[in-house]
C-alpha cells in the first residue's frame, strides 16, 4: 500500500510540474479553434473521426455519431464523462447510487450489477473498458465519440445499443506545447488538470497529464450523521511515450493511474415514520410506537438530505497500461492494440438507506479486484478506390475473485421492537443475527475472428463484415452463513456455472455521394449478448430467476448527412428500426417468498433479478450545425426514440394483484403462484423519456488582442409517466451559462460559469413506494401459524429514494495554452 501511494504521489508531482515547462513553440492542433477569422467564414471545419476503426469525415461515415472534441470538453467544463450526455441527445449516463455508472442509449438501458455484458461498450484508445474506471477521470482527452445502434463487427466486443470510444492525447514530436487548468465552484468544488507534450527527437516523444478533482457529488447532507456531505476527491495521472522511427511505423505506450475516493449519501424524500409492526396477538394484539425513535424528519427534493446511519464510501484503484501500434506495409496496415489493466474497488455501505430501522445498520462490504488482459490485432487494405478488405483477431480475459462481507439478519414478527411490553428485548436487535460471506470468483475470455470486404466506386461504397466470437465463462458463488443455518442445502451454497456461447455478429452498409456535400445511406447491425447467472440469488428460487437466455438484436438505419451554404451549415437525419429478441434486463428491488419442502422452508425479501423479453426500439435522430459566420457558431441536436417491451412477462411488484405494477399496499405480496409477482409488459426499456434535445453556442466579441465570449449549453428532457414506479417524472431544462474573454493566440482564458442557471432541482430517478425492511413470522413464537401464513410483515420507512439533479453552481477557470 505505501508503494502504491508513492508511486501515485510521484505520477501527481510529475504530471504537475511539467505543466510550469516554458513555452518554446505552439504546435497547430487539430481541435483547437480556428484563429483565422477569414478561413472560419469561408467554410466549417471537418470533424474526423475514427468510428469505422480509419480516419474519415464525419460525413462520409454511414453510422449515426456523436462527437465531442477535447476543445467542447474544455469549452463547457466537462469534467465527468457523464456529463457528455449535454452533447448527445438520447444518451443518459447517470449514477444514482454512487456505485455504479448506467449507460442508457436510444432508450435502452444498462445496470452494471446484472453481471452481464453492457448495452453500451466503453473503448479507452481502442480498448474495451469498465465504466466505472473510466467515467471517473477525464482530462487531457483528443475526442470522445458516441457510436448508436447495435456494434457487432468493427470492434471487439458486441452491443445492442451502441459504443463510446474516449481517445486521449498524444504527444507531439515537433514541438513543446500543453495547457494547465484550474477550475474552483461555489458548492466546495474544483479541478485542477493539464499535460504537455515534450519532443525528445523527431522520432521520440512523450506526454505527461495529471488531475485532481473535488466535488459534492450529488450534494446531499446525511442528517443522521451530523449533516455529513456527499463527496469525492479523484487524483490521476498518465504518461504516454510516442516513438515513430520512420514514416510508416508509429507506437505509442500508455500508462494511467486513478484513485478515486467517493462517498455518496442517497437522498430521500417522504414525511419518514416511527417504524413499527403488530405485536403478538397473545399480548394483546396493539401497537404502542415510540414517537421519540424515528427513521428521520419530514424531507422534500429541495432538502437534498439522506438518513442512512452506516457509511457509504466506494474507493477505486485502477493501473492501466495501453499499446497502440500501426505498422504500414503499402498494400496494407498492421494495427496492434493490447491492454493491461488492474483494479480493486472497495465498497462499505449501509443496506437499510432508508433507515427503515432506527439504530440499525445493515453493513456491507464488498472488494472487488480484478485483472483484465486485452490484445487485437487488425490487418487492413490500403486502397482508397476498387475492392478492399480487412481482417482481424481479439482476444480478452478477466479473473478476480469478489469478497462480500454482509449483515442479513432476520427479523421476527409480528411485534413491536419499540413496544414497552417488549423492553426485555433489547431494542432493535435483531432476533436471528446473520452475517454472510460470500465469494465470486470469475475467470471469463472471448476470442473473436473477424473479416470485412469493401467495394468503392466513385460516389458508391459498400462494405460487408462478420465476426466469430467465443465466449467462455466460469463462475462459482460460495456462500457461508453465520451462524449456521442447518438447512440442507442451504449451508454453505456452492454455486459452479460454465457457460459457452458461438455468436456470429456483423453488419453491413451502403452509401451513395448524391454530391459532394450529401451522402446517404443504409445500415445494417447484428448483435450479441451472452446469457447471465444469478450471484447469491436466493435459495431455492426458480430457475428462470436464476438463468437468462441469450439476447439477439437486429437493427436498420437509414440516415443522410451533408452540408449546405458553402459549407456553413451541416446536417444529419437518421432513422431507424431495430428489433431485439431476449432483451437482458435488470428488475430491481423485487419481492419473493420461496417455500419449498411442503412449507418446512420459506424465505421472504426483495432482491434484483435479470430477465428476458422481447422488444422492440424505432426512432429518428437529427443534428443542425452551423457557422453562420466569423464569430458565431451553434449546435442543434435531437433524438426521439420509442423504445418498448412487446408484450413481455416480466418480474415485478405486484401488491394489490392488479397485473400491473405497484406498491400499495401496506405490506409486500405475491401475486400468482410463482416465486414473484409478473406483469405482462409493454412499457419502457429504461427510465428515459422518448425525446431529448441539446443545443450549445458560442459568440464571440473580438477587441483587438482580446476576444471576450458568451458561451450557453441547453438540454431539455420532457415529463414522462413510469409505470414501473408509478411516478409522473418533470420535464427538465437545464441551461449551463459561460462568460469569459481569450488572450492573444488563445494562450490564456478566464471565464466565469453558472451550471443549472435556472436552479431546477427535478427527480430524475425514484423507487417504487417506500423502502422496506421485511420480517419473519415465526409460528413457533407464539403467533398463530394461520396468521403468519408463511411471511412476515415490514418495517416502513415513510421514504423513498431519489436522484435528483443537482443545484445551481457558480464557478471560475482560469487556463494557459502554450
Amino acid at each position: 500500500m505505501k508503494v502504491l501511494h508513492s508511486t501515485r504521489a510521484a505520477l501527481l508531482c510529475c504530471s504537475i510540474g511539467v505543466f510550469a515547462v516554458p513555452a518554446i513553440a505552439r504546435a497547430a492542433d487539430a481541435d483547437q479553434p480556428q484563429t483565422d477569422p477569414q478561413a472560419a467564414s469561408e467554410i466549417m471545419p471537418d470533424i474526423v473521426v475514427t468510428a469505422t476503426r480509419q480516419s474519415q469525415k464525419l460525413q462520409d461515415v454511414a453510422m449515426s455519431v456523436n462527437v465531442a472534441t477535447g476543445e467542447q470538453l474544455e469549452k463547457f467544463k466537462i469534467f465527468d464523462v457523464k456529463d457528455v450526455q449535454q452533447l448527445a441527445p438520447g444518451l443518459e449516463l447517470t449514477n444514482t447510487t454512487g456505485r455504479n455508472n448506467t449507460t442508457t442509449l436510444r432508450g435502452v438501458g444498462f445496470d452494471p450489477d446484472s453481471g452481464t455484458a453492457p448495452t453500451v461498450q466503453v473503448y479507452l484508445n481502442e480498448i474495451p473498458t469498465d465504466a466505472q474506471t473510466v467515467y471517473t477521470a477525464i482530462y487531457d482527452i483528443q475526442q470522445i465519440e458516441v457510436l448508436r445502434g447495435p456494434q457487432g463487427l468493427l470492434r471487439g466486443l458486441s452491443a445492442p445499443a451502441g459504443s463510446i470510444t474516449i481517445e486521449t492525447r498524444k504527444p507531439k514530436f515537433d514541438s513543446v506545447e500543453g495547457y494547465a487548468e484550474l477550475t474552483a465552484t461555489d458548492r466546495a468544488g474544483y479541478n485542477v488538470q493539464g499535460g504537455v507534450s515534450l519532443p525528445f527527437s523527431d522520432k521520440l516523444a512523450l506526454r505527461v497529464a495529471g488531475l485532481v478533482d473535488g466535488n459534492r457529488l450529488n450534494n446531499v447532507r446525511d442528517v443522521n450523521r451530523g449533516g455529513e456531505r456527499s463527496k469525492s476527491r479523484t487524483e490521476s495521472a498518465r504518461a504516454t511515450l510516442g516513438w515513430r522511427p520512420t514514416d510508416n511505423f508509429s507506437a505509442y505506450l500508455t500508462y494511467q493511474h486513478l484513485h478515486a475516493d467517493n462517498s455518496q449519501f442517497q437522498q430521500v424524500i417522504g414525511a419518514g415514520n416511527t417504524p413499527t409492526v403488530s405485536i403478538f396477538p397473545y399480548l394483546g394484539g396493539f401497537v404502542v410506537p415510540n414517537p421519540a425513535v424515528r427513521s428521520g424528519p419530514a424531507l422534500g427534493v429541495k432538502d437534498r438530505a439522506a438518513v442512512q446511519e452506516g457509511l457509504f464510501r466506494l474507493q477505486n484503484d485502477t493501473d492501466i497500461f495501453n499499446l497502440q501500434a500501426d505498422y504500414d506495409l503499402g498494400a496494407a496496415t498492421l494495427s496492434l492494440a493490447a491492454a493491461h489493466q488492474f483494479t480493486k474497488l472497495d465498497i462499505q455501505r449501509d443496506l437499510d438507506a432508508a433507515n427503515a430501522i432506527p439504530g440499525y445498520v445493515q453493513a456491507s462490504n464488498v472488494i472487488t479486484p480484478y485483472v483484465v488482459n486485452t490484445a487485437e490485432l487488425r490487418l487492413t487494405s490500403n486502397n482508397k478506390e476498387g475492392f478492399g478488405w480487412g481482417v482481424g483477431a481479439f482476444y480478452t480475459k478477466q479473473t478476480g475473485t469478489t469478497v462480500v462481507n454482509q449483515k442479513n439478519d432476520t427479523f421476527l414478527a409480528p411485534y413491536d421492537l419499540n413496544d414497552p411490553l417488549l423492553s426485555a428485548i433489547p431494542s432493535l436487535n435483531p432476533d436471528v443475527p446473520l452475517s454472510l460471506l460470500i465469494t465470486v470468483p470469475v475467470n471469463t475470455s472471448t476470442w473473436s475472428f473477424n473479416g470485412n470486404a469493401s467495394y468503392k466506386s466513385g460516389p458508391l461504397t459498400i462494405t460487408a463484415g462478420v465476426r466469430y466470437s467465443i465466449i467462455k465463462g466460469n463462475q462459482a458463488t460460495s456462500i457461508f452463513f453465520t451462524p449456521k443455518l442447518g438447512i440442507p442445502g442451504t449451508d454453505p451454497l456452492l454455486d459452479v456455472v460454465k457457460s459457452l456461447y458461438h455468436p456470429v455478429t456483423g453488419g453491413a452498409t451502403i452509401s451513395y455521394a448524391i454530391t459532394p456535400d450529401m451522402n446517404v445511406y443504409l445500415s445494417y447491425g447484428h448483435s450479441f449478448r451472452a446469457g447471465s447467472h444469478a450471484v447469491a440469488a436466493p435459495a431455492f428460487i426458480s430457475d428462470d430467476l436464476v438463468n437468462t437466455k441469450p439476447e439477439k438484436t437486429d437493427s436498420v438505419e437509414l440516415g443522410f448527412k451533408g452540408s449546405v451554404l458553402d459549407r456553413k451549415l451541416g446536417y444529419s437525419v437518421a432513422a431507424y428500426y431495430q428489433k431485439l429478441n431476449n432483451f437482458l434486463s435488470r428488475f430491481t428491488g423485487v419481492y419473493f417468498n420461496v417455500v419449498r419442502f411442503g412449507g418446512a422452508y420459506q424465505s421472504s425479501g426483495s432482491f434484483d433479478f435479470n430477465y428476458n423479453g422481447d422488444a422492440t426500439i424505432k426512432g429518428i435522430e437529427a443534428t443542425l450545425d452551423a457557422h453562420p459566420t466569423p464569430d458565431w457558431d451553434f449546435n442543434v441536436s435531437g433524438a426521439y426514440t420509442r423504445a418498448r417491451y412487446k408484450n413481455a412477462k416480466v418480474p415485478c411488484n405486484d401488491y394489490a394483484g392488479t397485473g400491473i405494477p405497484n406498491v400499495d399496499a401496506t405490506n409486500p405480496a405475491v401475486t400468482g403462484s410463482g416465486d414473484v409477482s409478473y406483469c405482462i409488459s409493454n412499457n419502457r426499456l429504461a427510465e428515459v423519456p422518448d425525446f431529448s434535445l441539446t443545443a450549445n453556442t458560442e459568440i464571440r466579441f473580438p477587441m483587438g488582442n482580446l476576444t471576450p465570449y458568451v458561451r450557453a449549453l441547453f438540454t431539455y428532457r420532457p415529463g414522462f409517466r413510469s409505470q414501473t414506479v408509478n411516478y409522473n417524472y418533470q420535464d427538465r431544462e437545464l441551461l449551463n451559462m459561460f462568460v469569459g474573454v481569450r488572450g492573444p493566440d488563445d494562450r490564456w482564458e478566464f471565464d466565469v460559469f453558472a451550471r443549472n442557471l435556472l436552479n431546477q432541482q427535478r427527480i430524475a430517478d425514484i423507487s417504487a413506494g417506500n423502502a422496506k425492511t421485511g420480517t419473519f413470522c415465526a409460528a413457533g413464537y407464539g403467533a398463530d401459524a394461520a396468521l403468519c401464513n408463511g411471511s412476515g410483515t415490514a418495517f416502513d420507512s415513510g421514504y423513498r429514494s431519489v436522484s435528483v439533479t443537482n443545484p445551481r453552481e457558480f464557478g471560475a477557470t482560469l487556463k494557459f495554452r502554450w
